[in-house]
């Protein structure tokens, strides 16, 4: 439980967007994990495919083929 309100934390504070979004995945798989020590396999499962792959998978796919604008200074 820890580590997921550590990884909450660091997806909210984190600057760099790619790093944000790998921690909001470290948080989705640790939420499964939560959910399967609590004998709730099928919403572990849903969980995991769900959030920790699809979701993430589609804002890596919007963050890699957005162009980003480079700071000057």
């Amino acid at each position: 439980m820890i580590l997921t309100l550590g990884f909450a934390i660091l997806t909210v504070e984190l600057k760099d967007i790619l790093h944000s979004i790998l921690s909001f995945c470290g948080m989705c798989i640790t939420i499964g994990v939560i959910y399967w020590t609590l004998n709730a396999p099928y919403v572990a499962v849903f969980q995991l495919l769900v959030y920790a792959g699809a979701i993430v998978a589609l804002f890596i796919a919007t963050v890699m083929l957005t162009t980003r604008k480079e700071r000057l200074g």
